[in-house]
């Protein structure tokens, strides 16, 4: 970003003024390493995750699952079955947590909101030019009012990451700004795309900023892109998530997605939240799993044989 205001002082010989952006980031401990992240995170799954492996842990995070369907080939009629199919979990299954969302393309959201008929389960659509960011903004508010025009109780959008890594603080914060503005008092989710940022700082600071530009979770990636949800990405965001709860006394949500592949993954995520967020994020409205074929298994682990539900 260009601040005149800041050019001059310099030539004047004063100190350059910082941006509100900086200064916010100032706040925090921005400059950690990879390698204390790794180091962090290979003790903390050596030492933390055996104790999570337990039946009541794993009916949790049934609960916590966003049940995801973005294909190029979805339809009316496979969202739709999948809708169905959350309908009579509920018979099927009477002792157990349904899912927290569905999680789908913001052109099936009157699809999901007329046929979903279990109480409690969110509807929400990825919005804002998924899964790259990179279409006009007027484009992007417009297909988050349609979503929640035709239903969505929750919006996923992906944090412009061109602008973050170009430095343009203040367009990342108005886009997202904006975009909140639209949601109202519905939960956004802001993906920071972390295979993109590369490093721990990175995301750090992006999660910081997305939060600071009204942010209700923050999301690891879009699964379309590699590497997507990774331990270590999770306890960087989760570290940002608590110093600016500590900050602000503003909670925030975290949503691990993409990547999420066995049982064992997801218990690796909800070990990092609670070391790093403790008792108060462990519940469905402050933790979630965007995943497409974890509840299967966690289901099976659950009832004791290899099930096929979803």
């Amino acid at each position: 970003m260009t601040d005149n205001h800041n050019d001059s002082a310099h030539r004047h010989g004063a100190e350059p003024r910082m941006s509100k952006y900086d200064e916010a980031l100032a706040k925090y401990d921005t400059g950690i390493s990879d390698e204390s992240v790794r180091e962090a995170v290979r003790k903390l799954i050596a030492e933390k995750v055996h104790e999570n492996d337990t039946p009541e842990v794993k009916r949790f995070l049934m609960g916590c699952i966003e049940l995801t369907s973005l294909n190029t080939t979805d339809s009316d009629e496979s969202i739709l079955a999948l809708t169905e199919r959350v309908n009579q979990f509920e018979d099927a299954h009477p002792d157990l947590p349904h899912v927290a969302t569905l999680c789908v393309y913001p052109c099936f959201a009157r699809t999901v909101s007329q046929s979903l008929e279990v109480e409690g389960v969110g509807i929400a659509c990825v919005t804002g030019g998924f899964p790259s960011s990179q279409t006009f903004q007027e484009v992007k508010v417009a297909e988050t009012a349609l979503a929640i025009g035709d239903g969505a109780t929750e919006i996923d959008t992906v944090m412009p990451v061109g602008k973050y890594l170009s430095g343009d603080y203040e367009g990342l914060s108005d886009d997202l700004g904006e975009l909140k503005a639209v949601c109202g008092e519905r939960p956004m989710k802001v993906i920071l795309e972390t295979g993109c940022l590369k490093t721990a700082a990175n995301i750090k600071r992006a999660a910081l900023l997305a939060m600071y530009a009204g942010a209700d979770f923050i999301k690891t990636s879009t699964g379309k892109l590699q590497p997507a949800a990774t331990p270590e990405a999770a306890y960087v965001m989760c570290q940002a998530i608590r110093e600016y709860h500590d900050q602000t006394g503003i909670q925030v949500g975290f949503k691990p997605a993409g990547g999420l592949n066995s049982v064992t993954d997801a218990l690796i995520h909800y070990t990092i939240a609670k070391e790093l967020l403790g008792e108060k994020w462990l519940t469905a409205r402050w933790f979630r799993l965007g995943t497409s074929r974890l509840a299967n298994q966690l289901l099976s682990e659950i009832v004791g044989e290899e099930t096929r539900f979803f």
